[in-house]
C-alpha cells in the first residue's frame, strides 16, 4: 500500500487503458472495503472531500465536460455539433461510425463520460470499475431509443436497424427492429450481475411499438413476448428492471405495459419491475395514486422510480409544471410521502400498498433530505419503504460519493447506483443528446458540479505540492 499525492491510500492495479474509468493505474484501496460498505477511514475522507475517490482520468474528464456544460458559449456549439452528428446519413468524413478520427474525439470526451462501452468487453470493464468505487450496483441500458422531433412531429431512432417485417415459414411476421432491440436488451442482461438493474427504453423497439404506445395501446405480440422473456430472465437472476420514462407522445402506452409486467413479476413482496414517474408533469401525483389503486386491487408491489424529467424539448409545455420550484416541490412531496407511506388517501383513509422506491436525482436537497427521513423513520420504528438512489454515470459524482460516505443505523451505506448505457456510437448519440440537453436546462446544477470539481482540483494540487 502507498499514499497517492492526493492524500488517499491506494494500491497498484493492473488494468487496460482503453475504457473510460478503467484505464487508471491505481485504485483507492481503503475507499470501500466491500461493495456498499465504505470504511470509517474513507467516510471521513469522503465527507471532507467526496470527489477524492475519483480516479485521476475520470476526474479530469469530468472537469472538462463540466467546464463545457457550465459555459453557454461552449455548450451551445457543442450541442449543435452533437445534433449534427446524430444524423446517420452524413458523408464518410462526417459519419461517426466511419470516420475513425471523429469517432475517437467523441468517444474520449462525451461518450466515455456518460456511457459504459461500445462492446460487451468494454462495458464489463466499466461496470466492474464503477463497483470497485463502492457503488451497490449499476443500472445498465441498451442505448437504442426512439427520439421525437417536435418540429416534424415524427420519431426517429439513431443507429437502429432498418424497419423491415419478414414472414417466416410458419406465417408469423417478424419485425426486424423489435428483434434487434430484443437481442440487444437480452445481451445487456449478460453484462450485469445479481443485484444490478437493467433499464429498458421500450421506444427503441421501433415504429410499430411506438405507434401503439402513442395510441395508449399495448405493443405488438412480438414485443410483449420480448418483454416477458426479459422479465423472466431477470427474475431468475435476481436482476431488477427499470422501464424508463420517455416522451409523453409514447408514455401512456409505456405505463400500461409496465403495469402489466409488475402484475406478473412483482409478487410475494419482491420487486422485479419499476415504472418511472416524471415529477415535472402536472399529472404525476394522480397517476401514481391510480397505480397504487392497481397495486392494491391486484396484490402486486409497485416499483416506483421517481425522476424530474428529461424531455422538455419535445413534451407539450402545458403538461409540465410552470416553474422549477413547482417541479422540486412535487418531486420532494412524492418522495417523502412514499417514505412516510402517505400518498393521496393511501396511508390515511386506506392502507398503504406494498411499494419499493427508487430516487433518481441530481438534486442534493432532494437526495439528502430523503436519506435522512428514511433513517429517522427506521430509527424510530415508524413505517417506511425500502429506498435506493441513483445518479447518471458521469454526472453529480459529488452527490453520489457523499451518499456512499453516509452510514445508516444498520452500519450500511445507502444503496447507491450509477446509471450508464452501452452501444455503438450511433446507438448512443440520442442518449448523449439528452444528457447534453439536460445540462443546458440545468445551468445552476451544472455550475454547482463545476464548482465542486474545481475545489477538488485545487485540493489535489495542494496535495501534490505539499508532498513534493
Amino acid at each position: 500500500m502507498f499514499h497517492t499525492r492526493y492524500g488517499a491510500p491506494a494500491v497498484l492495479r493492473s488494468v487496460g487503458w482503453k475504457n473510460g474509468i478503467t484505464y487508471t493505474a491505481i485504485r483507492l484501496s481503503s475507499t470501500y472495503a466491500a461493495r456498499g460498505a465504505p470504511t470509517q477511514e474513507t467516510r471521513s475522507l469522503a465527507k471532507a472531500s467526496p470527489l477524492a475517490a475519483m480516479p485521476l482520468p475520470m476526474f479530469l474528464r469530468s472537469l472538462l465536460v463540466a467546464t463545457i456544460s457550465s459555459k453557454k458559449w461552449l455548450l451551445v456549439p457543442s450541442l449543435r455539433l452533437l445534433d449534427f452528428f446524430a444524423n446517420p446519413n452524413r458523408i464518410w468524413l462526417l459519419n461517426l461510425d466511419k470516420n475513425p478520427v471523429l469517432k475517437a474525439i467523441i468517444k474520449k470526451s462525451f461518450y466515455d463520460q456518460f456511457c459504459a462501452g461500445t462492446t460487451p468487453a468494454e462495458t464489463r470493464r466499466c461496470v466492474k470499475a464503477l463497483k470497485d468505487l463502492g457503488f451497490r450496483g449499476v443500472i445498465l441500458t441498451y442505448a437504442q431509443e426512439m427520439l421525437f422531433d417536435s418540429k416534424s412531429g415524427t420519431g426517429y431512432s439513431p443507429g437502429a436497424a432498418a424497419e423491415e417485417v419478414k414472414e417466416e415459414a410458419s406465417g408469423v411476421k417478424i419485425d426486424n427492429v423489435i428483434e434487434s432491440w430484443r437481442a440487444g436488451t437480452v445481451g445487456t442482461i449478460d453484462l450485469i450481475e445479481e443485484g444490478d438493474i437493467l433499464a429498458i427504453k421500450t421506444s427503441g423497439a421501433g415504429p410499430a411499438v411506438v405507434e401503439a404506445f402513442h395510441k395508449g395501446e399495448l405493443p405488438p405480440q412480438q414485443m410483449l413476448d420480448a418483454l416477458d422473456e426479459i422479465g423472466t430472465k431477470c427474475k431468475e437472476r435476481n436482476i431488477q428492471i427499470i422501464v424508463d420514462a420517455e416522451s409523453q407522445h409514447y408514455q401512456r402506452g409505456i405505463a400500461r405495459a409496465s403495469l402489466d409486467m409488475m402484475r406478473k413479476f412483482n409478487t410475494d413482496g419482491r420487486v422485479v419491475v419499476y415504472n418511472t414517474y416524471q415529477a415535472y408533469l402536472k399529472s404525476t401525483q394522480s397517476l401514481i395514486t391510480s397505480h397504487l389503486a392497481e397495486a392494491e386491487k391486484d396484490g402486486f408491489t409497485l416499483g416506483l422510480k421517481l425522476v424530474r424529467g428529461a424531455y422538455m424539448a419535445s413534451d407539450d409545455r402545458s403538461l409540465i409544471h410552470d416553474t422549477k420550484q413547482d417541479t422540486d416541490d412535487n418531486y420532494n412531496g412524492i418522495a417523502q410521502g412514499a417514505l412516510r407511506q402517505q400518498l393521496g388517501e393511501y396511508g390515511i383513509s386506506r392502507p398503504f400498498p406494498s411499494v419499493k422506491l427508487f430516487l433518481a436525482s441530481h438534486n442534493r436537497e432532494s437526495v439528502i433530505s430523503a436519506q435522512k427521513l428514511h433513517e429517522q423513520r427506521v430509527a424510530a420504528g415508524l413505517p417506511t419503504v425500502d429506498v435506493g438512489f441513483g445518479q447518471l454515470h458521469g454526472m453529480s459524482d459529488e452527490i453520489s460519493f457523499s451518499l456512499l460516505a453516509e452510514k445508516g443505523n444498520n452500519g450500511q451505506s445507502p444503496a447507491v447506483f450509477k446509471c450508464s448505457t452501452w452501444g455503438s456510437m450511433s446507438e448512443c448519440i440520442g442518449y448523449l443528446m439528452r444528457r447534453a440537453v439536460e445540462n443546458r436546462d440545468a445551468v445552476l446544477r451544472t455550475n454547482d458540479e463545476y464548482t465542486a470539481l474545481r475545489k477538488e482540483a485545487a485540493r489535489r494540487l495542494r496535495s501534490v505540492f505539499g508532498a513534493a
